[in-house]
């Protein structure tokens, strides 16, 4: 192990000496970082960074806060080996006894320039997100917010980051990042601001494939697929299509983009947490290692890259003003997350229906079993709706144990619900002369443009709203937000021609539920369900 982090540093000297150099003449200014993940299936990484700064008292701050994560998820627990230099001299640091991801240490005189060694372990397989398990022997999922620390203060939006990322020979690699040049097994990234970095993970593998999903409004867009596996590769021209459609609907569906290319990750398998994450530019989708040739699998898979895709344009475009924070330490709140997840909810299966990832039966029999698992939940006689988005970060790490009564992150598919009621009535009020499409494309659609934040409050929301249909837009949804009913709002259902209704037979979608998850589902008859553990992120979405 010695000998190979003494050549690993070696490498990283030489890889960023020019940059080095460059950073003293000013020309890059903030961090250099270069990570090593040729060890990833031994699950860690090797990290060395290079931070401008000046003599004096620094202190480091590890990203906690984490944009999509809507919590305090940073996983600094995982961060170890942690050394400072300032030329060959070691620097002593401590951490602050109050804010854990914080590190202080003081600067000597006659130095710009601090360096950082530090390794992170890759977790076991467990459900915490991007912190949970991103790597197996064959493939990882690289999140920068993991393996870089940065002055406290320094705003992410004008730190300059030049990154490096070392692979595992063969492993091939997608990102929304553009490469300025391969040196030997290292790609080096062109230098971005600290915040778009992390906001575009690496998806890299032995097993790799990339499709072409086709341009839309001069935005190339593509799928990277990773999988432990070479044959879980495989994808029929039918899928692929319904992909490519997805393109061109979510296009048309908002009017506008706001990235220059985009890249949907995919990892398939078994070996790591089961969710998606939205970035501006690509998304981290992690399903089951069969989810392209299982048609079961499929099913329950189809919903996440609509879901994931739509975040770009509501989430990270247009942004609830209490979760564009601006940086990764203050503390987000949460309490609009009915728009942000709930909104994202209802167009991901509205365009995974539209795009032919599923079929519109299919489309009813989801609708259906949300709105059932929602409609018999002790837990709405005590808590509303808009509370379960008000303590969103401490709700994500419920157990499934009494989530009936608890109640937990329902403003996913409980919004669902109310967006569709929305929808029916917008369409009712103007005699079916505009829909919740023509509110998305008002809302969210805008200008084409690279990424960027566009903040709203709930006024916001109600004022646009009214813009596409004059109505009591504010008692309607402080009527769902805070009520206290048994039930759950089933009026989009009723409005649209249909009611729910309960059978003696599971439909397709629930036998492919019980199926993927290994469980069976008893609770609308006899009240009980069982399974092989907790239920993954990707239900919700």
């Amino acid at each position: 192990m010695t000998r190979r982090l003494n050549y690993f540093f070696a490498l990283a000297l030489a890889i960023l000496a020019p940059l080095y150099s460059a950073t003293a003449q000013g020309k890059v200014p903030g961090i250099v970082l270069s990570v090593d993940a040729r060890e990833s299936p031994g699950r860690i990484l090797h990290v060395k960074e290079s931070i401008t700064t000046v003599p004096g008292p620094l202190t480091l701050v590890y990203p906690e806060w984490i944009p999509g994560e809507h919590g305090p998820t940073g996983p600094i627990i995982d961060l170890v080996g942690i050394r400072i230099f300032a030329g060959r001299e070691t620097i002593a640091w401590r951490r602050d006894l109050e804010h854990m991801y914080e590190i202080h240490c003081d600067v000597p005189s006659g130095t710009n320039r601090v360096d950082l060694s530090f390794d992170y372990i890759l977790p076991t397989p467990g459900e915490r997100f991007s912190s949970g398990a991103s790597s197996t022997a064959r493939l990882a999922v690289i999140n920068w917010n993991q393996v870089v620390l940065y002055p406290k203060g320094a705003n992410p939006d004008e730190m300059s980051v030049s990154a490096t990322l070392t692979l595992s020979p063969d492993w091939k690699s997608g990102s929304a990042l553009e490469t300025e040049r391969v040196t030997g097994g290292s790609i080096v990234f062109r230098p971005v601001p600290l915040a778009k970095l992390i906001d575009s993970p690496v998806l890299t593998g032995a097993h790799f494939r990339r499709f072409d999903l086709g341009t839309a409004a001069g935005a190339p867009h593509y799928l990277d697929i990773a999988s432990d596996d070479e044959a879980a590769l495989e994808m029929n021209d039918q899928l692929l299509g319904a992909y490519r459609k997805l393109v061109s609907e979510a296009n048309g569906l908002f009017g506008a983009h706001h990235y220059k290319h985009y890249d949907f990750l995919l990892t398939l398998s078994d070996g790591v947490a089961h969710f998606g994450l939205e970035h501006h530019q690509s998304s981290d989708n992690r399903v089951a290692e069969r989810s392209l040739l299982d048609e079961k699998l499929r099913k329950m898979a189809a919903g996440l890259l609509p879901h994931e895709f739509v975040h770009s344009w509501n989430g990270k475009y247009r942004r609830p003003a209490g979760l564009a924070t601006g940086d990764f330490t203050t503390p987000m709140k949460g309490d609009l997350l009915w728009v942000y997840e709930g909104l994202t909810q209802y167009l991901g299966k509205i365009l995974a229906s539209r795009s032919g990832l599923r079929t519109p039966e299919e489309y009813r029999e989801d609708l259906a079993l949300l709105a059932a698992r929602l409609d018999y939940r002790p837990g709405r006689e005590w808590r509303p709706l808009q509370d379960c988005a008000d303590e969103a970060q401490v709700l994500y790490n419920a157990g499934s144990d009494w989530e009936a009564y608890r109640r937990g992150t329902d403003f996913y598919d409980e919004s669902n619900l109310i967006w569709l009621e929305a929808d029916a009535i917008i369409r009712q009020e103007t005699r079916g002369a505009k829909s919740l499409d023509d509110f998305c494309k008002a809302f969210h659609g805008g200008t084409t443009s690279e990424p960027a934040v566009r903040p709203y409050t709930i006024e916001d929301v109600l004022a646009g709203l009214n813009d596409v249909a004059p109505y009591d837009w504010s008692g309607f949804l402080k009527t769902r937000l805070q009520s206290l009913a048994p039930h759950a709002p089933l009026g989009g259902i009723e409005l649209a021609g249909w009611k729910l209704v309960y059978k003696n037979a599971p439909s397709s979608i629930e036998e492919a539920d019980e199926f993927s998850h290994k469980e069976f589902d008893l609770r609308f008859s006899i009240g009980i369900g069982g399974g092989s553990g907790p239920r993954d992120e990707i239900d919700r979405r």
